[in-house]
């Protein structure tokens, strides 16, 4: 398992969330990722999911 960071920001620049999650391979982690953005109502905020080797794998801005 790899370890992945997904951020979330306001308008302002403030975190709104910066959470880590483990994940097998990088399209898991893609849909945990987007499954917490939906849980927390964050899709339509500034967001972004990185791999362990710093590979966007989520971004919106």
């Amino acid at each position: 398992m790899r370890t992945y960071v997904l951020t979330v920001f306001d308008k302002s620049g403030e975190k709104l969330l910066d959470e880590s999650f483990e994940a097998a391979s990088n399209d898991e982690a893609k849909k945990i990722g987007q499954a917490k953005l939906d849980e927390e109502g964050y899709n339509e905020h500034t967001h972004r999911c990185v791999s362990p080797d710093a590979k966007l794998i989520l971004f919106h801005r």
